[in-house]
C-alpha cells in the first residue's frame, strides 16, 4: 500500500514539473515576443516621429480656410499648426501669440500674425483645396482691360487677347463662332503674345501668386482633401512661383497659353453671360507636393 502511494505520489510530482516547464517555456516564449516587438517599434518610432517641414500626412482633412485659421488659433494644442510655424522659422517656444483672421478678396486666404518678444509678424497664405491630384484650380481671374492696365499690355497684344475672348468677334472662321483661339491669329499676333508673357513673365507671375500690399501672400499651402489620404503641403512664395513658373511661354494644341506649370485661358462657363470673357490662369496645386 505504502509503496502503492509513493509511486502514485512520484507521477503527480512528474506530472507538475512537465506543467510548470510548459508554463516556463510559454513565458519565456512570450517574453521574447514582448522584447522583438519593443526592438522593432525602437526602430521605427524615431523614423514615425520625423516629419519633413513643409509636408506631411493629415490625420484628417481640411474643409475650408476657416478651418486652417482656426487651426493657427489654436497652436498651443494643435500639432499641425506648429508644424506649419516652424516651416514658417519661427521658434515655437519664443511665440506669445498667433492670432489668424481671413482678409476678403486678398491673395492672402488666411493671415497670421505672430507675436514674439511683443513684436508682431505677419504671414499672408495663400490657400488651395483640391479634393483630386488631377484637378485645376484658379490662382487669378480678372477682366482683360484689368491686366492690361497693371501689365501695360501693348496695344497689339490687347486686340490679339479681344479675340481670344470674344470681345472681338473672329473676322475670320473659327472653332467657335464668338471667339478665337491663339492658334488660330495670325502668325504675328501670337507672336506679339507669347513675346510679352516672355518678357514680362517675373512681373505677371509675381501678381498672380503674391499680389501686393499688406495682405500679399508670403507662402502657399495646398491641401489635398482625399478621403484615403489627405495631406498638406507649405511652401514659400517665392519658391512656388520659381516652380510653377518653370518653363517656356507657348501656345497649346487647344490654342490656349501655357507660362511654364501656368494655363492662361478664356474663363467660359457662366451660362454665355460677360463674365465668360474674362481671363483667368490655373494650376495643378497637388504638382507642389514634388517641388525640389
Amino acid at each position: 500500500m505504502i509503496l502503492r502511494r509513493i509511486s502514485s505520489l512520484q507521477r503527480q510530482i512528474s506530472l507538475v514539473r512537465r506543467t510548470c516547464k510548459k508554463i516556463m517555456a510559454r513565458k519565456i516564449l512570450l517574453l521574447f515576443l514582448i522584447l522583438a516587438l519593443d526592438i522593432a517599434s525602437y526602430g521605427q518610432e524615431p523614423q514615425a516621429a520625423k516629419i519633413a517641414l513643409g509636408s506631411k500626412t493629415a490625420k484628417d482633412g481640411f474643409r475650408n480656410e476657416t478651418e486652417i485659421a482656426g487651426k493657427f488659433n489654436n497652436w498651443r494644442t494643435d500639432e499641425d499648426a506648429k508644424i506649419w510655424l516652424a516651416t514658417m522659422n519661427y521658434k515655437i517656444a519664443e511665440i506669445e501669440n498667433v492670432a489668424a483672421t481671413k482678409p476678403h478678396g486678398e491673395k492672402a486666404d488666411v493671415q497670421v500674425k505672430i507675436t514674439i518678444k511683443k513684436r508682431d509678424f505677419t504671414e499672408g497664405i495663400s490657400i488651395k483645396l483640391v479634393s483630386s491630384s488631377n484637378g485645376f484650380n484658379q490662382i487669378d481671374k480678372r477682366w482683360l482691360a484689368t491686366y492690361a492696365k497693371i501689365w501695360k499690355m501693348p496695344a497689339d497684344v490687347v486686340a490679339a487677347l479681344k479675340f481670344f475672348l470674344g470681345e472681338t468677334k473672329p473676322g475670320k472662321p473659327s472653332r467657335n463662332a464668338d471667339r478665337m483661339f491663339l492658334n488660330e491669329l495670325s502668325s504675328e499676333a501670337r507672336a506679339a503674345v507669347v513675346d510679352f508673357f516672355t518678357a514680362n513673365k517675373s512681373n505677371i507671375l509675381s501678381d498672380l501668386f503674391k499680389g501686393d500690399g499688406r495682405q500679399s501672400a508670403a507662402w502657399m499651402m495646398v491641401a489635398l482633401k482625399s478621403q484615403e489620404k489627405p495631406r498638406w503641403v507649405l511652401r514659400n512664395i517665392e519658391d512656388t512661383i520659381r516652380f510653377f513658373g518653370t518653363g517656356n511661354v507657348s501656345i497649346t494644341r487647344s490654342g490656349n497659353l501655357k507660362i511654364g506649370r501656368i494655363t492662361m485661358q478664356r474663363k467660359g462657363g457662366d451660362g454665355g453671360r460677360e463674365t465668360a470673357k474674362m481671363l483667368q490662369f490655373k494650376i495643378n496645386p497637388v504638382l507642389l507636393f514634388d517641388a525640389k
